[in-house]
């Protein structure tokens, strides 16, 4: 499976979040940090829905960039 993860800087760290994996979030110093935590985050995540019998959600969201006048 593929699943969209969103990347923000916040103050003095990043984060992610999955939009299709609501509460699957992490944090890290860096860029590369947060995508090797969210993705131990997915694995936990949907372990835990799996182990408590739940459906896994399918990827659905879609990512785009905009590109815009400055």
């Amino acid at each position: 499976m593929r699943y969209a993860v969103v990347i923000e800087q916040a103050n003095g760290n990043f984060s992610a979040y999955v939009p299709d994996l609501p509460g699957c979030v992490a944090t890290g110093a860096t860029v590369e940090e947060v995508e090797r935590e969210i993705r131990e985050a997915i694995a936990f995540h949907i372990e835990g829905l799996r182990e408590d019998g739940l459906p896994v959600p399918a990827p659905a969201s879609v990512v785009e960039y905009v590109d815009i006048a400055a």
